[in-house]
């Protein structure tokens, strides 16, 4: 008689971690800060279209040849891509679960009306929904040129003044701009509580940093249709 085998293995730590509430928060808040490096790096990489045509498309072209000859053409801007595509895919993926766990916990309404949360608190899944359709639609209108009428490969600068001279580009834009704003404020100290960074002694600095953050991005993003708009960039 064939002895049973067994089938109950037990799942492996890092399925383990990901199914803990305390590990999606851990991976939304370590995708988070990848990120939000990127958009720092990405919002200076930005200003450069002030300092004319030139400058602006030498910047685009540099960006493909970063670690030549080590590296081939366009492979560390693909890295990067890469990178940063794990990093919103598990970034979107952790914060839904979470918000479903959340909603299964508590299947009726509480019995006293909770604190007035923040704005940005109140906003955070709806930030997170609108930065995802920009994603698809800043990615299609300047990378792809996908929904981007005359698209000229390999003029960048030409392509940016093309988008926002538009009204929906700069609408479209600017809203997003302001969600992420919202969602880097909250974000970045929500991050810091979950990486036991935060403390009573350190929250205001905190908030602070986090507000300066998202204050900054969200200026310096914005300032690129606004340019083309009020004309200094042309």
């Amino acid at each position: 008689m064939a002895l049973a085998t067994r089938t109950d293995r037990r799942p492996s730590f890092a399925r383990t971690v990901w199914d803990s509430t305390v590990g999606k928060k851990t991976v939304m808040a370590v995708s988070g800060l990848i990120m939000l490096l990127y958009l720092v790096a990405h919002m200076i990489g930005n200003l450069k279209i002030f300092f004319g045509a030139g400058e602006f498309n030498h910047y685009a072209h540099w960006l493909r040849t970063v670690g030549e000859p080590f590296m081939h053409y366009e492979w560390t801007l693909w890295l990067v891509r890469v990178v940063l595509v794990v990093a919103v895919v598990a970034h979107a993926t952790s914060a839904y679960q979470l918000s479903r766990r959340d909603i299964r916990a508590r299947p009726s309404k509480y019995a006293h009306k909770k604190p007035r949360a923040s704005y940005a608190t109140r906003t955070m899944r709806w930030g997170g929904i609108i930065l995802g359709l920009f994603i698809v639609w800043h990615v299609l209108d300047l990378t792809t040129g996908t929904v981007h009428p005359g698209f000229q490969p390999g003029h960048p600068y030409q392509n940016v003044l093309d988008t926002f001279s538009t009204w929906y580009g700069n609408v479209i834009y600017i809203v997003a701009m302001l969600a992420l704003g919202l969602h880097v404020r909250h974000g970045f100290w929500s991050a810091a509580q979950t990486l036991g960074v935060g403390s009573r002694t350190r929250d205001r600095a905190l908030k602070t940093v986090a507000d300066v953050l998202a204050l900054l991005l969200t200026a310096g993003f914005i300032a690129v249709p606004v340019g083309v708009m009020t004309g200094v960039v042309s």
